[in-house]
């Protein structure tokens, strides 16, 4: 580290890389709290980049993304559940982090025919 904090140049973390075909295959995926706590999901299923335990602007990996219907994502377009961008705090004491729900998306895509 120098004095600015940051790591000599050349040792930088490698940015992550764009994975569209991962992202589909989220999309493709029903919402993980819909059907981990046995609501109806009245919305499309989108790709949640997690931002729980995410430090200032880094980027998440495609490939960590996970499925949410609007209702638990934005909540633009159903307002009757708890949208994490709209309630962090409240989303995570009802559901758990964000991060919580990775590794399930990773091993359903996975194990897809």
């Amino acid at each position: 580290m120098n004095i600015m904090n940051k790591p000599p140049l050349g040792l930088k973390q490698p940015k992550a890389r764009d994975n569209p075909k991962y992202l589909r295959e989220v999309r493709a995926l029903p919402c993980c709290i819909c059907e981990a706590f046995g609501f109806t999901q009245l919305s499309p299923t989108t790709a949640h980049h997690p931002i729980c335990e995410r430090h200032g602007n880094e980027r998440v990996p495609d490939h960590e993304a996970i499925p949410l219907c609007d209702g638990h994502h934005q909540g633009d377009f159903d307002t009757s559940k708890i949208a994490i961008h709209r309630d962090r705090a409240l989303w995570v004491e009802w559901y758990g982090s964000d991060r919580d729900w990775i590794a399930a998306t990773q091993d359903r895509i996975r194990t897809a025919p």
